[in-house]
């Protein structure tokens, strides 16, 4: 007989429950990529909704009678950001869609907690798709009016996602090695940032409609999978459990019923249940189940509020980065749209590692306050040093994007999945695991509000200038670290006490 071979044993090491474990895993990660790949496009698109038209402008004034005719309305700008106050517009449309992501953010905690994420999230992924597709579409039909109305709607369905996912997770994931597990996990938001940016840069200049149309078609596509394969709680699979004992027939033509029991105080695994055949089945009526927290019951669970202030901040810090990073670097470094979006990916690149990273030094030191106060301190003189480096060439501006993405979001990554999932299953909640989807999303739609007023403001400061905007960022990221210093206290004196 051929001996096995090393693949074989390896992938036969690991047990069914593993198994799903990893699918899980692997599944929610494609799913929330899928999310993020569908929110870049408008930060690739924003150099093509207001280009530079003044060397067509010189060219046609130059006295030749053929050249104004070459100086045609798609050339330039994409109406209504033809004018001198097109920053202030791109601001208000981030600001539309990252308003109604926050107030639907809130709202939506609390629906995912009472429906089946399955069916939830396949809704949100669908409707995410056909009003991401339909702004592109703006494009190809010459529609001008789109700049806020598909932005709310979006905002608004984008919600269903970050909720249902770190939930999901949260069932199958339990508190040990958490920071890592979702360290590695959180590199979705950086992944989807990375290939949004160049899916939506490949088309940029030809045909931008195309780079919203093909992101949306992608997270739609991920609704219908997300509908067939998504197994929200490890409890889900002991229906499946059931009909396969249930339909079991022995050797004699009789029915014969297993159920899971313990052996020795440890308990058997799936594998070993299917094959060890009983005589007697025990009923024990479960108790029911724990009703969902409410929202004010979610805020009353220590570090909840005191978290989402911290994450107020340094979203503010991290999404204005991702709206705003492509065209201060195509202002900043004089490269055309694509390059630009391409060379934004590398902040997400040092997202990943920034993210991993912050939740392996928070499983060391068992601190994630402190863990995030020390990335946030660094973060500061970085960002000055960003802003003033950006000036001298690719290689130093490469360097310092990589820099900044890891400090930047490795506390935001930190606190949007661990330390939400930590709280979500606080020892105050006493068992009642029906209080993550809400914690989460009081969390992360807190830090949704400064998602939504860092872009605005960052329309409105650069037109005075980028360092201004820089001076806003700085000035967000050290408030971040005041709540992130002032929350390790309080826990201390709660363990003291």
């Amino acid at each position: 007989m051929a001996p096995v071979p090393p693949g074989i044993r390896f992938l036969a090491s690991f047990n069914r429950d593993q198994w799903y474990r990893a699918f899980t895993f692997g599944l929610t990660f494609l799913l929330y990529t899928s999310f993020h790949l569908s929110r870049k496009p408008i930060s690739i698109v924003k150099s093509e909704l207001h280009k530079n038209c003044s060397a067509l402008h010189e060219l046609s004034t130059a006295g030749s009678r053929q050249l104004p005719s070459l100086h045609t309305e798609t050339d330039c700008s994409w109406k209504p950001f033809d004018k001198s106050n097109y920053k202030q517009l791109l601001g208000a449309m981030d600001y539309s869609f990252l308003c109604a992501y926050a107030v639907g953010m809130y709202l939506s905690g609390i629906i995912g907690e009472r429906l089946p994420i399955r069916l939830y999230l396949t809704f949100g992924m669908l409707m995410s798709g056909l009003f991401t597709c339909l702004f592109g579409l703006g494009r190809i039909y010459n529609i001008h009016n789109l700049k806020n109305n598909y932005s709310v709607a979006n905002g608004l369905v984008q919600t269903t996602g970050w909720p249902s996912v770190v939930t999901c997770i949260g069932n199958w994931f339990g508190k040990g090695r958490r920071g890592l597990i979702m360290g590695i996990w959180n590199s979705h938001t950086s992944v989807g940032n990375i290939l949004g940016s160049l899916i939506a840069g490949y088309w940029v200049s030809s045909n931008w409609g195309l780079s919203f149309i093909v992101p949306g078609l992608v997270i739609a596509a991920m609704g219908v999978v997300c509908f067939l394969f998504l197994i929200e709680h490890p409890n889900d699979l002991k229906s499946i459990h059931d009909k396969l004992t249930n339909s079991w027939k022995g050797l004699n033509g009789h029915n014969q019923l297993y159920h899971s029991y313990k052996q020795g105080g440890k308990s058997q695994n799936w594998d070993t249940e299917l094959l060890l055949p009983v005589q007697q089945v025990v009923v024990v009526k479960s108790e029911s189940e724990p009703s969902a927290i409410s929202f004010m019951g979610a805020l009353r669970i220590p570090g909840v509020i005191e978290f989402s202030l911290c994450l107020l901040f340094a979203k503010l810090v991290s999404y204005t980065f991702l709206f705003w990073l492509p065209l201060f670097i195509t202002k900043a470094a004089h490269l055309d749209a694509k390059k630009a979006g391409e060379l934004s990916t590398l902040f997400d690149v040092g997202g990943i590692v920034g993210g991993i990273l912050a939740g392996v030094i928070s499983d060391k030191l068992g601190k994630r306050a402190t863990t995030c106060a020390v990335m946030l301190l660094l973060a500061a003189p970085t960002l000055y040093g960003f802003s003033m480096i950006s000036e001298f060439g690719l290689g130093p501006t490469i360097g310092m994007l990589l820099v900044c993405g890891g400090l930047v979001n490795g506390p935001y990554a930190l606190i949007t999945t661990a330390v939400s999932a930590d709280l979500g299953t606080h020892k105050s909640l006493k068992g009642n695991s029906r209080a993550l989807s809400t914690v989460t999303a009081i969390i992360d739609g807190t830090g949704s509000v400064g998602a939504a007023i860092g872009p605005l403001l960052a329309g409105v400061l650069s037109s005075r200038g980028w360092n201004q905007v820089f001076y806003m960022l700085m000035a967000a990221d050290f408030l971040a670290l005041m709540v992130c210093a002032h929350n390790e206290v309080l826990m201390c004196v709660d363990l003291m006490e």
